[in-house]
């Protein structure tokens, strides 16, 4: 580990969990049977108040094996890490509904087989399974902030591998200048995918600068384990200083591109949403503030930070560009 000073993001290992503490408190549940009497009896039932109790089976994922993985100290938090049952029934995922607890509904979603399509301007398009890039990957757990733009955030400990590493995998052109990232597309396996009204599939896209930032990241796996499918199983994408929408869930499609591509909220409402969508507390939301956010399973409001905290590191990737609208 480089020594220095830490960036704004970062905090002393002091603060944090220790992680082998994190690792035996969740054997220990497990020992007493506690995952089961979670799912049996509901959160409000173990104290876990506000909260319902979500789905905590990972059996059908083969993956399983590969978790845990060592934490990257590098990547550490500010707050605590917020507790697994908030961050896995409190989601936005759109393919199957706007409501919060579409956690049931996400049940549908198969995680196999799964591929990964890529293509655009790369050297030889093709198409990877989901099991054989996670050979190909070196996973490690970080923890991220991540701020919601309905201001909500949360805590959260990712297991992964940077996206870098994926673009590296893909061999693009020197040409390309964005990486486009595109979902699933199942309505009959995803219901809300049958409202028209949406651009189906989910799109987002980073600039090549960013998606090769050592903060990028695809998440594969969720507090020591494989990803839940609200969340985002098997590959999500996770940019901690913007806002969360840009960060698309089960991917299935990387294209490599020259131009920009409008993304999914961009193309439907590019009054409120832009395509860069980094987190700025001085810039509002049309509709109400981001000067502050709630955290979940916390008490009050916190002030959000620029960049969620992460300018340090990721400022640099947008000087000269004041013209853009960088933050909405």
């Amino acid at each position: 580990m480089p020594i220095g000073s830490r960036r704004g993001w970062e905090m002393p290992e002091a603060v944090a969990t220790p992680e082998a503490v994190f690792r035996d408190r969740r054997a220990l549940l497990r020992a007493m049977g506690m995952g089961g009497l979670i799912a049996a009896t509901g959160a409000g039932a173990l104290g876990l108040a506000g909260c319902d109790a979500g789905p905590v089976s990972y059996e059908d994922d083969p993956s399983a094996a590969l978790y845990p993985v060592t934490r990257n100290t590098r990547f550490a938090l500010d707050r605590a890490v917020t507790d697994e049952m908030q961050v896995t029934t409190y989601n936005n995922f759109y393919e199957f509904g706007s409501h919060k607890s579409i956690y049931r509904a996400a049940q549908a979603l198969k995680l196999r087989p799964w591929a990964l399509r890529i293509d655009g301007l790369v050297e030889t398009p093709r198409t990877v399974g989901i099991d054989e890039l996670l050979k190909a990957m070196t996973l490690e757990e970080r923890l991220y902030r991540h701020r919601c733009v309905e201001a909500w955030s949360m805590a959260v400990p990712w297991t992964g591998f940077p996206l870098r590493a994926l673009v590296d995998h893909a061999r693009p052109l020197g040409s390309a200048k964005y990486v486009v990232m595109r979902t699933f597309m199942d309505p009959e396996t995803a219901k809300g995918q049958k409202q028209g009204w949406y651009p189906w599939p989910y799109t987002e896209a980073l600039t090549m600068a960013e998606a090769t930032n050592e903060l990028a990241f695809i998440a594969t796996g969720l507090y020591g384990k494989p990803i839940l499918k609200q969340n985002g199983a098997p590959l999500r994408l996770v940019v901690p200083w913007k806002y969360g929408f840009k960060s698309v869930k089960s991917i299935v499609h990387l294209t490599f591109a020259e131009t920009r591509p409008k993304t999914f909220w961009e193309e439907i409402q590019p009054r409120e949403y832009g395509f860069w969508a980094n987190v700025n507390p001085a810039v509002p939301h049309p509709r109400w503030s981001q000067a502050t956010e709630r955290v979940l399973g916390g008490d009050g409001r916190v002030k959000t930070q620029l960049f969620n905290g992460y300018a340090d590191h990721v400022a640099d990737l947008y000087r000269g560009m004041e013209g853009e609208r960088l933050y909405a």
